[in-house]
């Protein structure tokens, strides 16, 4: 089964490419990587706004992170030209907004994770960081980046 089936199974629509906030660029690819910047949660087209340990729950932070992912893998099909061209997801780099005393930025990150190897299979078992942070622009949730690598 192909990357666009599994997503269609999901009732995952790919979103268009996010319009960058600051000065940078939306992906950058040099050889056979191409590397996401980070993307935002997004909760109905707006910035998934709340802080971890305050005023969100461990499963609203997963929920945001899939949110996340999904808007990554619209960034990715644009950059690659073909999700099926993906060989393998290298890395996944999580920040999420949350108190001092908030410990489970990792399974806040799981919600990516485990869409992302829903999608790939073996090819999106990736090496990952999650970090806790005290804020993410515009107060969103979750901000993660991504490296992927394609034939």
């Amino acid at each position: 089964m192909n990357v666009y089936d599994k997503l269609a199974e999901l009732h995952i629509t790919l979103p268009p490419v996010s319009i960058p906030a600051a000065a940078y660029v939306p992906f950058v690819q040099t050889g056979n990587l191409v590397f996401l910047s980070g993307h935002l949660a997004k909760k109905d087209g707006k910035p998934w706004v709340g802080q971890l340990g305050k005023n969100m729950s461990t499963d609203e932070g997963k929920a945001a992170a899939r949110a996340v992912a999904i808007d990554l893998m619209g960034t990715l099909h644009v950059a690659v030209g073909d999700l099926n061209r993906v060989k393998r997801i290298v890395k996944l780099m999580s920040l999420v907004n949350s108190t001092a005393d908030f410990t489970e930025q990792h399974l806040v990150t799981n919600g990516a994770s485990e869409l992302i190897g829903q999608l790939f299979g073996d090819a999106g078992a990736h090496a990952r960081s999650a970090f806790g942070v005290a804020q993410i622009p515009m107060g969103a949730c979750v901000e993660i980046e991504m490296i992927a690598e394609f034939v």
